[in-house]
């Protein structure tokens, strides 16, 4: 079972956003567990601060080091990182991260039994928290939220549906966008006619050789139309 945690000072965020689709059916399966916490709980003045302005003035305020410390110790016995437990990630949403992509989520699928998501917030948080606790700074786009959370949210739906058994076939995850370095090929359904739109022959005609090459071909035409980057070293093209 894979274990995640989510560190956010709006654990309402997560309400219900885990109960639908296939991340309800891998909690309900045993394949993952999730579990959010409230980074307040984790302080000790009276006001419950989990924030302050930055050293050398500039706008907004910076989530602070110590109730993140305090979580992360209490949540793995320490704040070294190289004492957590094996396979385990402490993983620190934020702008300035490595790009999160498929071959990343797959790398977190398989190499983890624990991962622990802390949301950024407001103009981000303490340094020495990236610096001591984390293992991994990720960035879900070149884009700027007001929290981690949405981002929280796109981890663990990529991450989860990698899970063995997580999506009830071993070839779905393989089939999808990205997998194969390409966006995936179209695909169509019941009525083989609509409003006089017809599906392509070839996927009725049942040849499963055409139907490969046809779907290559169509992976790549729609790749190189709306992700020309993606097919870089793609046979030369471009």
């Amino acid at each position: 079972m894979l274990r995640i945690d989510i560190l956010t000072i709006f654990p309402e965020f997560f309400g219900e956003v885990f109960d639908f689709g296939i991340i309800r059916r891998a909690k309900l399966a045993g394949i993952v567990k999730i579990n959010v916490h409230d980074i307040r709980e984790f302080t000790t003045d009276k006001h419950r601060m989990v924030d302050d302005r930055p050293f050398g003035g500039g706008d907004g305020m910076v989530l602070k080091a110590e109730p993140i410390f305090a979580a992360i110790e209490n949540l793995l016995g320490t704040s070294k990182r190289n004492e957590y437990p094996v396979r385990t990630k402490v993983v620190l949403l934020s702008p300035q991260g490595r790009p999160f992509k498929q071959a990343v989520a797959r790398e977190f699928a398989d190499e983890s039994e624990r991962i622990l998501i802390i949301c950024g917030r407001y103009e981000g948080v303490d340094e020495r928290v990236n610096e001591t606790l984390v293992t991994d700074e990720i960035s879900i786009g070149d884009y700027v939220l007001s929290g981690g959370e949405p981002a929280a949210v796109v981890l663990v739906d990529a991450i989860v549906r990698l899970l063995p058994e997580a999506l009830g076939s071993e070839t779905s995850a393989e089939n999808d966008s990205f997998s194969s370095g390409l966006l995936d090929y179209p695909n169509y359904t019941r009525p083989a006619e609509f409003r006089g739109m017809k599906v392509p022959d070839v996927l009725i005609e049942g040849n499963h050789a055409e139907i490969e090459r046809w779907r290559r071909a169509k992976a790549l035409e729609k790749t190189k139309q709306n992700r020309k980057d993606l097919l870089e070293g793609e046979n030369g093209e471009m």
